[in-house]
């Protein structure tokens, strides 16, 4: 297993730009990669946004600035992408067919001893670490929206995964300034599980008019602390994300909480999917 030099993420969308923004800012060589060339330039821009706010609001200097996007880069070439590289992160959406065919294909691809991560929130990583030939090094990296600024990651270990697999994605989640916690690979982690509950219930309030979305998410910030409710959460992780997440929970554990509300299901299929299309629970300019 080598050292950390070169990391290559998987994925252009919010989670995969977000995961190679601090990789780049934390001193290393970082990659990102999307089959889509608007994707990747998508999001390659919002990487420079959110280093130009952070600048704006003195949290990033403009020498950070210039030092993480100096070791940045977007190469659409999967093979270019992964000369020298040290650790893959894989963050495309939430869908196990797809992530399994891109397991297998990385495992063809990369030297024997490279690790395999995957930024899912609930799939399992057993299914995925059978796509390759090297189950002892596939792990769950679990980072949360926006990646720049939330500070966990849940690890997720797999049956077969080893012990030098899990402290390489430790030692990288601390370099990366986050706050681990280890999860054993069950349905929906800790975190999934726990937050797709009460976000289900808040769907299931709205549905049966207990009160407006706003209030409910008031009724958790000043009464319970969130710092977000759990309706706008839903908006900022996506309607579809959950959905998918709530299908996958519901089949897997065969409970009635994770069961999707039917105003989730009408509303994915009316494309209010939350803050990315510009309608959800709120309005999003």
């Amino acid at each position: 297993m080598q050292d950390l030099k070169k990391i290559v993420v998987i994925g252009a969308g919010t989670m995969g730009h977000g995961i190679a923004q601090v990789a780049a800012r934390c001193g290393l060589e970082s990659v990102l990669h999307d089959v889509s060339s608007p994707a990747l330039a998508t999001g390659m821009a919002a990487v420079e946004k959110n280093l130009d706010q952070g600048v704006e609001k003195g949290k990033v200097t403009i020498e950070e600035r210039e030092q993480t996007l100096s070791r940045l880069s977007g190469e659409p070439d999967l093979d270019r992408a992964l000369d020298r590289v040290s650790m893959v992160i894989e963050a495309v959406p939430e869908h196990l067919d797809l992530k399994k065919s891109i397991f297998k294909d990385l495992d063809t691809r990369l030297p024997a001893d490279i690790v395999i991560a995957t930024n899912t929130s609930s799939l399992p990583i057993a299914e995925l670490a059978r796509a390759t030939r090297r189950p002892q090094l596939v792990i769950g990296m679990h980072f949360f929206n926006p990646v720049h600024i939330m500070k966990l990651l849940e690890v997720v270990r797999g049956e077969a995964t080893s012990d030098a697999c899990l402290d390489l994605a430790l030692s990288l989640g601390v370099r990366m300034g986050k706050e681990c916690i280890v999860v054993r690979d069950s349905p929906g982690f800790a975190t999934s599980r726990l937050g797709l509950v009460l976000g289900l219930e808040a769907i299931r309030m709205v549905e049966e008019e207990v009160a407006s979305a706003a209030d409910i998410d008031k009724a958790m910030t000043l009464g319970y602390r969130h710092p977000v409710g759990p309706l706008r959460l839903t908006d900022l992780v996506g309607l579809d994300v959950r959905l998918a997440i709530a299908k996958h929970l519901h089949t897997t554990l065969g409970s009635s909480a994770f069961s999707p509300p039917a105003l989730l299901e009408t509303m994915v299929a009316e494309g209010k999917l939350g803050q990315k299309t510009g309608r959800g629970f709120y309005e999003w300019s």
